[in-house]
């Protein structure tokens, strides 16, 4: 099946890049960069050493002007790289954003004076509708907003909202009455009950969340932010305490120079946790901007992370794991019968039969045995399926069409004095076995056979919970159906457990009851009869084709109606805890690679002996700094992408990941930042010689 998605822009994208820059350099406002603790700190810090640059060009400074300038604008750059993460981060989402708003265009509906078809209605704009109006879309029209069809079937291209090209079934009753709205009608009439008022549709909430507006931090991030912090506060005091020590240093010994303030600022922007703090913001906004190239809405941060950490997955059968709709597979006759007069019989007691299961009936026997649907004469009656007679059909000319459950249709025809087939029991008992629904057709008091009604799996499933079981997350199947169905589908599907007939309360007690095992429970489901679930699970993944409800109750939305989505949340999830560890872990490690590059050259006259620890052999004390304080700027963009993209996810058992993780992150943390530094102290020695026509 063919899909318009929107692509994913390009992390340097002209028109991305410009508007990035442009938020970045206005997210150094202070008032918008204190909620980064790290980072705001870094710019007092830039803020200190341009006094000094300003002073040193009136030649009151102690250093160069060229290193307290060099200082003074990689600490900025150091800053504004910071701020540029963040906003290259939200700017993709804006990005996409900005497509959905294309949708959502104020289009005129016709509001209801009763709801049903035929009555009168008043044409108002979109924004005038509130929840509770019912509203009438015919063939080629915008539905004006999010709602819920009471009357009617229609054929919906939601390609605006989803990307998904193939026009889907929105009708009345069941799981599949939630129409979004700024998605069009394409074939037959609707009337749809709205049930958001402006500005609280699935489609401003899309806008908005994916916008990260109101993107709220997770306690994992909110933990490490607090342990960012607290290396930050330690740096900044380590930095206190060596101007009076080596004052008192100088003037005890009687050589040598206190470290000056732009060297301590310089050595507190190094060995402050500044990588990891610049990406932190991007991280959490680029995971969920992943989930929606998938086509997936994480209403919440919280949810996207807690993903990661999912160990019991719950599935509601219909319409998640299967298709939704019965569908029928095969007309199987009793004894005496055959099938071409059993599809005969059972076309026509499916004619006024307007439901999944009542069009699939028809479909089968017109494709299998090239039967026609004819029109119904004037004197058919119609005869309604009901919870109490459990059969439907149709009376022409004095003859009774119906099918229905087994026990319906044996009652129907003893009260009518016929006999039941021997084989019947058997036929219905091995359809029943098989994980099918038998529908027992008859015309009079005549059994002519059954027909089966087969949940269709959707494709991929199995394969999908093979994956998830290899990751450790164990599948459970919750259905209405009765234990011999409900095993078969849950065989046939590949799911670990099931569970049957199933009731809104069952499905809570069983999530509650895994929680207080220490699990991390995910749900997803599309009913009505799922939001309790939905609602308590740690993630709730709600189809797009569901109930109002179901998606109100969850924290994802998968907009493909695909449960399948699971594992690319998951990992996702993974991904973004991955990351953060990664980044945070490479971050630290930087420190030691400056330890033996700022600290040496800080205090090396007042302590020569601190030349041994120049194991890289740079330049010059300014040298070493300077070029400690570029590195420390420029790896940031260089993280950027990999903050995006986020760590690839492989399945392996957590120490195996660890030890993977801290030889790539950690050793790669020390390693990188001596090579950096010490190509960096290269060109500017060789810069700086150039410039003053001697040695730095």
């Amino acid at each position: 099946m063919s899909k318009h998605r929107q692509p994913s822009p390009s992390v340097f994208a002209g028109e991305l890049f410009r508007g990035a820059l442009i938020d970045s350099l206005k997210k150094l406002d202070p008032r918008s960069l204190w909620r980064n603790p790290v980072m705001f700190s870094v710019e007092i810090a830039s803020t200190i050493t341009l006094v000094t640059f300003i002073m040193s060009l009136t030649g009151s400074g102690r250093e160069p002007v060229w290193f307290t300038g060099s200082v003074t604008l990689f600490l900025w750059l150091t800053v504004l790289f910071a701020t540029f993460a963040e906003a290259l981060a939200e700017g993709r989402g804006k990005a996409r954003a900005a497509s959905l708003r294309q949708s959502r265009t104020n289009v005129m509906a016709k509001r209801l004076v009763k709801p049903e078809f035929g009555s009168s209605f008043t044409a108002v704009e979109a924004g005038q509708l509130r929840k509770g109006d019912c509203i009438l879309i015919e063939a080629s029209e915008l539905i004006a907003g999010d709602g819920d069809v009471i009357s009617g079937a229609a054929l919906v291209d939601e390609s605006a909202v989803t990307g998904e090209s193939a026009p889907v079934v929105r009708e009345s009753g069941g799981d599949r009455s939630a129409v979004t709205g700024g998605t069009t009608v394409i074939a037959n009439s609707i009337i749809v009950r709205i049930t958001a008022d402006p500005g609280e549709t699935f489609l401003d909430r899309m806008i908005s969340l994916i916008e990260g507006a109101k993107r709220r931090k997770t306690p994992n991030e909110v933990a490490l932010e607090v342990l960012l912090i607290s290396l930050t506060l330690v740096f900044m005091l380590v930095c206190a305490n060596i101007s009076p020590l080596s004052i008192y240093s100088a003037e005890a010994t009687g050589h040598g120079q206190p470290v000056s303030l732009t060297i301590l600022v310089a050595l507190f922007v190094c060995l402050a946790p500044t990588t990891i703090a610049a990406l932190l913001p991007a991280i959490g906004i680029a995971g969920m901007n992943r989930l929606f190239q998938k086509n997936v809405i994480a209403l919440s941060g919280r949810a996207v992370e807690a993903a990661g950490d999912v160990n019991v997955l719950l599935l509601d059968k219909t319409g998640t794991i299967t298709l939704g709709n019965r569908q029928a597979v095969a007309f199987v006759p009793v004894s005496g019968q055959t099938e071409h007069e059993l599809a005969k019989v059972a076309l026509t007691a499916s004619m006024t039969d307007e439901t999944p299961e009542g069009r699939s009936i028809v479909l089968l026997a017109e494709k299998k045995y090239n039967l026609q649907k004819s029109p119904l004469p004037e004197d058919a009656e119609r005869v309604s399926f009901s919870a109490e007679t459990r059969l439907s059909g149709v009376n022409i000319g004095g003859r009774q069409f119906r099918k229905g459950a087994a026990d319906a249709i044996i009652a129907f025809v003893k009260n009518l004095g016929g006999s039941i087939p021997k084989d019947l029991h058997d036929l219905v008992n091995t359809i029943a076995h098989a994980g099918s629904t038998p529908l027992v057709v008859c015309r009079d008091a005549a059994i002519l056979g059954v027909i089966n009604l087969k949940d269709i799996l959707k494709t991929g499933i199995q394969e999908r919970f093979v994956q998830l079981r290899n990751m450790g997350i164990k599948t459970v199947m919750i259905t209405g159906d009765n234990p011999l169905t409900a095993a078969a589908i849950a065989a046939e599907a590949q799911v670990d457990d099931f569970l049957a007939q199933a009731r809104p309360e069952d499905k809570l007690k069983m999530i509650r009851d895994y929680q207080e095992q220490g699990f991390m429970v995910a749900m997803t489901g599309d009913g009505t009869n799922d939001a309790p679930a939905l609602a308590q699970a740690d993630v709730a993944v709600a189809m797009n084709t569901g109930t109002q409800p179901a998606r109100e109750a969850a924290n994802i939305i998968d907009l493909d109606s695909n449960p399948t989505k699971l594992l690319d949340i998951v990992e996702i999830g993974k991904q973004i805890l991955m990351t953060r560890g990664n980044l945070t872990t490479f971050s630290i490690s930087n420190d030691v690679a400056k330890y033996f590059a700022i600290i040496p050259a800080a205090l090396i006259s007042l302590y020569p002996q601190l030349e041994r620890l120049n194991v890289m052999h740079l330049a010059s004390p300014y040298s070493a700094i300077i070029s400690a304080v570029i590195f420390n700027a420029v790896i940031i963009p260089f993280l950027i992408p990999l903050a995006l993209r986020g760590t690839k996810y492989r399945p392996m058992p957590a120490e195996k990941l660890l030890i993977h993780n801290l030889l790539i992150y950690g050793v790669g943390g020390m390693i990188v930042p001596f090579i950096g530094i010490k190509a960096i102290d290269m060109v500017v020695g060789l810069l700086v010689s150039a410039t003053t026509g001697g040695s730095i």
